[in-house]
């Protein structure tokens, strides 16, 4: 998976918010850039929460796009820990 500059992308703990926080983009990103670390030539994924207060986010890509701990999170839909945010998911959730 790779992540692209624009794109909409989704915390698989969406699956867990109430429909108020929803409304809110709780868990709902855009994503910025891939990055690369100076020192470690690390690639981050930059991204920006949709919902108040918009803050910037860096996160190893390799986590970005890690599988969910289904162990831990067995009620978890989403397969990756961030996936880009679909129409088919969206319509999902709110039920068009």
């Amino acid at each position: 998976m790779r992540f692209q500059p624009g794109q909409i992308i989704r915390h698989f703990k969406r699956d867990f918010i109430n429909p108020i926080e929803m409304g809110n983009n709780r868990y709902l990103y855009k994503v910025l850039a891939v990055a690369k670390h100076t020192e470690t030539g690390e690639l981050m994924l930059i991204y920006q929460g949709l919902y108040a207060p918009f803050e910037v986010y860096a996160r190893p890509l390799e986590m970005a796009e890690s599988l969910v701990d289904k162990e831990k999170y067995p009620e978890a839909k989403q397969e990756y820990r961030l996936e880009v945010y679909t129409t088919e998911r969206m319509e999902e959730e709110y039920g068009f």
